[in-house]
């Protein structure tokens, strides 16, 4: 009886020529994935300890894909909303002094409250002494008055008030501190490993940190999970208790940014995050440790320019695209199609496209029977100043296996083949 045992099952990984597959919509067309590697921009110089004065923190370089930035700036994360890449960053994962920055997580537990309909815009708190004598930034609460949510929400977010976050805390939750077991069950969620809150202002106190990695995190996270709130992040002024304030975010006021939070203390100095979308792109930066005001606006806009100007996000392919046809053993088919299971899009400093290096890795011949959607290798994607880019490869379609005869017909023709 003859058996039809598999052939030996080499491994395929060669390299695919955007020229060459027609299924590889790099853009723009025709330039080929060449093989060259870049080597990644050198680390910047060692974040200073999280205690010291900001403003005695001389500029230094942050680490970005295309290399060393310098900027005054002491922390600092920039980071493409689509895709995730980090664009730059200094002392990302250090452990800060937030300031109003947490005001953002407080903006987030309640904008889930009003989600889950435990909360409603047209709702008023009422306001407590705590809240009435918060210092610091204020929208001037009444005290034994009540505010309606929505003034409270653009009180929080745009004139900074504090006393507006405790008047939400308390309504929410009961008190302060409940409200900031929220915040920091809501941060573990969302994988904010160095965030810790102790009240929902960003009053200073011990034990009380994010880090610039983490803000812009809680920034994608409010963009994506709260569009109809959004809004509130963009608006440039606010008048309430007959005070109008302006926006303390000078990229909003300008129209540069639609988004987010400013913030400063002694400690932390002047902090900034702001995200902008210019021809279908969309930027998240925080940065913090300025020397002023003015420096943090400066710094931000320019921050926000270099990272639209030196950076596209480029689609290499999409979701069903046939990346390469797999050989197929003992199948009614003589190959299998080899798909991608979603879009993948790129972000690469201007002018890489032809520098970025894909392979494809399967293992050859494919064994019948093949049902579509089972893994049968991956692409990978190197040479874009990020890690690897694993993408999953699958089968486009089913392939029956061979009748007994077909299977015998096959062994037997290998067998005459290799005399």
């Amino acid at each position: 009886m003859l058996r039809a045992a598999a052939p030996g099952r080499n491994p395929t990984r060669r390299a695919i020529l955007s020229g060459a597959a027609s299924a590889l919509a790099l853009l723009p067309a025709g330039r080929a994935l060449a093989a060259r590697r870049h080597r990644p921009a050198p680390a910047g110089a060692a974040p200073a300890n999280a205690g010291a004065d900001a403003s005695a923190v001389p500029a230094s370089p942050a680490n970005s894909l295309i290399g060393p930035v310098d900027t005054p700036a002491r922390w600092a994360c920039i980071v493409d909303y689509t895709t995730g890449a980090v664009l730059l960053e200094k002392a990302a994962d250090e452990r800060m002094p937030p300031s109003s920055l947490t005001k953002m997580m407080t903006a987030y537990v309640v904008f889930g409250m009003l989600r889950a309909g435990r909360l409603k815009l047209d709702q008023s708190l009422p306001v407590s002494e705590k809240a009435w004598r918060m210092q610091g930034s204020k929208m001037f609460v009444p005290l034994q008055g009540e505010v309606l949510v929505s003034d409270l929400i653009q009180g929080m977010v745009i004139q900074s008030g504090n006393d507006a976050c405790i008047v939400l805390a308390e309504g929410v939750a009961g008190s302060e501190s409940q409200f900031v077991s929220l915040m920091n069950a809501q941060a573990a969620q969302l994988g904010m490993a160095n965030s810790h809150f102790m009240n929902a202002t960003g009053w200073p106190a011990d034990g009380h940190y994010m880090s610039a990695r983490d803000v812009t995190t809680i920034a994608m996270h409010l963009i994506h999970d709260f569009p109809e709130y959004y809004h509130f992040f963009a608006e440039k002024g606010f008048r309430y208790n007959k005070i109008s304030q302006e926006n303390r975010n000078a990229l909003v006021v300008k129209g540069i940014a639609d988004g987010l939070k400013t913030g400063h203390t002694d400690a932390g100095g002047y902090g900034l995050c702001a995200s902008s979308e210019r021809n279908g792109n969309r930027i998240v930066m925080a940065i913090n440790g300025l020397p002023s005001s003015n420096a943090r606006a400066f710094e931000g806009e320019r921050l926000l320019e270099w990272g639209f100007v030196n950076f596209e996000n480029a689609t290499l392919t999409h979701n069903g695209a046939v990346i390469d046809n797999a050989p197929v053993w003992l199948g009614h088919a003589p190959t299998v199609p080899l798909v991608v299971t979603r879009d993948v899009l790129l972000t690469l400093p201007h002018g890489w496209q032809n520098r970025v290096h894909v392979v494809l890795d399967y293992k050859s011949p494919v064994p019948a029977p093949i049902v579509t959607g089972q893994p049968l290798g991956q692409l990978v994607i190197s040479n874009t100043g990020l890690a690897d880019i694993t993408v999953p490869l699958v089968a486009g379609a089913d392939v029956a296996r061979l009748g007994l005869f077909g299977r015998a017909s096959a062994v037997l023709g290998q067998k005459l083949g290799h005399h």
